[in-house]
C-alpha cells in the first residue's frame, strides 16, 4: 500500500500541488454547517454550478458517502497575493488548483480503480461558464468535480490531520483537494 500512497503523493506534486499526503478517510470531519457557507454564497457560485449546492446533492447523503472510503489523498496549492485584498490572484490560485485537480484526475483514472471520489475547490472549474447558468445539462459530467465544502468537509481540520497548514502566512491563499478511495 505504501507504494500506491507514495505514487499518489508524487503524482499530486508533479501536477502542481505544493503539499500532498494520504490519510485515513475516517479522520475527515464533516458538519452540515460547512454547507451553510455555500448557501451564504461567499464564492458567488451557489445555484450557478451543477457541482455546487443546492444542485450537487443533499448534504446528509453526501456526508454519508464519504464514510464509504478508507483513505484520502489530500493536496494543497498555495497562491501568492500582493495584499489581502488581491481578489484577482485569489481567483487565479483557485483556477490553478482546478487545473491541478483536472490533470491529477487523468492520472487517477489510469491508476486507481473506478469508484474513487475526487473533490476540489468550489465552482468546479472545468468550464469557463457552467451550463447550469443557461439551464442546460452539465457539458462534462465525466470531468466535473464538487467541492470539499459542498460535502460538508471541515477543510481546516482536514489540513491539520494531513500535516498541512490551512493558513500559510500573510499575502497567501490556500486551496485544497482530496481524492477518497479504497485500498
Amino acid at each position: 500500500m505504501n507504494e500506491l500512497f507514495d505514487s499518489l503523493i508524487a503524482a499530486a506534486r508533479e501536477k502542481g500541488a505544493v503539499n500532498a499526503a494520504v490519510i485515513d478517510a475516517a479522520a475527515i470531519e464533516t458538519d452540515a454547517a460547512f454547507r451553510d457557507m455555500c448557501a451564504a454564497n461567499a464564492c458567488g457560485m451557489y445555484g450557478k454550478c451543477w457541482m455546487c449546492p443546492p444542485d450537487v446533492g443533499e448534504i446528509g447523503v453526501l456526508m454519508a458517502e464519504l464514510k464509504k472510503y478508507t483513505h484520502a489523498l489530500v493536496y494543497q496549492y498555495i497562491g501568492q497575493l500582493e495584499d489581502s485584498y488581491d481578489y484577482e490572484n485569489m481567483i487565479e490560485a483557485r483556477r490553478t488548483l482546478s487545473r491541478i485537480s483536472l490533470t491529477l484526475d487523468k492520472y487517477l483514472k489510469e491508476n486507481l480503480p473506478a469508484g474513487y471520489l475526487h473533490l476540489s475547490v468550489g465552482g468546479c472549474g472545468v468550464c469557463e461558464v457552467c451550463a447550469k447558468q443557461e439551464d442546460k445539462p452539465c457539458v462534462h459530467p465525466d470531468l466535473a468535480l464538487a467541492s470539499l465544502e459542498s460535502y460538508g468537509v471541515n477543510v481546516s481540520r482536514l489540513a491539520a490531520v494531513s500535516g498541512m497548514k490551512y493558513i500559510n502566512g500573510a499575502n497567501t491563499v490556500t486551496y485544497f483537494g482530496a481524492v477518497l478511495f479504497n485500498a
